[in-house]
């Protein structure tokens, strides 16, 4: 059973930082590429920045130069750092498959980014 579980979300100033971690139950972890998403109040997820089973990276534009995605094969985590935080990167963030699998999606995690 795939369980995937984010953390690390909370309230944060403009300009602020905050590291988000999602731990997966995923067989063959270490062959997934994954992704971060995103999905504010009253809009479609999105995503965000992506990382192949190679460690390659892709960044949507709206997060390029200020979010990070890594991995840790070893423990089966992928993080996402967030800095220079903006009030609209408010949403529930979620990690899952690259490409999203619909049973996948957990419950995300929250963060807030204060004007």
């Amino acid at each position: 059973q795939v369980q995937l579980v984010e953390s690390g979300g909370g309230l944060v100033q403009t300009g602020g930082s905050l590291r988000l971690s999602c731990a997966a139950s995923v067989s063959a972890f270490s062959r997934n590429a994954m992704g971060w998403y995103r999905q504010a109040p009253g809009k479609q997820r999105e995503w965000v920045a992506i990382i192949s089973s190679g460690g390659s990276t892709t960044y949507a534009d709206s997060v390029k130069g200020r979010f990070t995605i890594s991995r840790d094969n070893a423990k089966s985590t992928v993080i996402l750092q967030m800095n220079s935080l903006k009030p609209e990167d408010t949403a529930v963030y979620f990690c899952n498959k690259w490409v999203p699998i619909d049973n996948y999606w957990g419950q995300g995690t929250q963060v807030t980014v204060s004007s």
